[in-house]
């Protein structure tokens, strides 16, 4: 019996019981194991990011990548530092380049969710009276500038063919049907039908056809 150890128990009147030394000198497996780097688990939360947005699971990344599961789990929990190689394969694994696990995505947290009929309403100075804009979101971080508006034809609007600012323009139309002028360009539009074009070219609706009118429109421009 020089394996056990007699441990008194809890209760008074129940006898004590014996357990094993090796289960007192047992341990959980991991408990006190802590991220390697800042760096590593900065990779590793990009790596477990891009395979869960590719509908990977670990098994299915580690056949495709040949790195093994347990070091794929260990490199997502930030454990261990991964090769240069190492990534690579991981990399084409996920179809993805390289730099994409070293892209810093807590910084770019730009989300916004507007429901049905909430979007802020903005009052444009030099506006075209009858033209209701309403903003639909907003874009903060990186050098792109994104506006999406939901622009709404009231009754006093008038057609209006001088529209002209920096970016590239998206327009889809929701309801009504318009002439829209681009340039020395004239097309007719329907509900559903869009255009893209350079809005630094004059622009707008020409001729409104049938109402009411209402239109999604997105301007991409680059922040100096």
């Amino acid at each position: 019996m020089s394996h056990v150890r007699s441990i008194n128990s809890p209760f008074p009147t129940a006898r004590p019981f014996l357990v094993h030394k090796a289960l007192l000198r047992a341990k959980v497996g991991n408990a006190s194991v802590a991220p390697r780097s800042e760096c590593a688990c900065r990779i590793g939360n990009q790596v477990r990011a891009l395979r869960i947005a590719a509908g990977a699971s670990g098994g299915e990344l580690a056949a495709s990548s040949g790195v093994s599961r347990s070091m794929l789990s260990r490199i997502e929990r930030g454990l261990v530092s991964p090769s240069v190689e190492t990534l690579d394969r991981i990399a084409n694994g996920l179809g993805v380049p390289v730099s994409r696990f070293f892209s810093d995505q807590t910084v770019r947290t730009d989300f916004s969710h507007v429901p049905s009929g909430r979007g802020i309403l903005i009052d444009r100075v030099g506006a075209v009276s009858g033209y209701r804009y309403e903003l639909l979101g907003h874009q903060l971080s990186g050098n792109l500038f994104v506006e999406p508006y939901l622009v709404t034809l009231q009754s006093q609007a008038r057609p209006y063919v001088t529209f002209q600012h920096p970016g590239i323009k998206f327009l889809h139309l929701v309801t009504g049907r318009v002439s829209y002028r681009y340039g020395a360009k004239l097309v007719k539009l329907a509900p559903g039908d869009s255009l893209q074009f350079d809005a630094t070219v004059l622009h707008g609706i020409d001729a409104i056809e049938e109402g009411p009118v209402s239109y999604l429109s997105v301007v991409f421009t680059l922040r100096d």
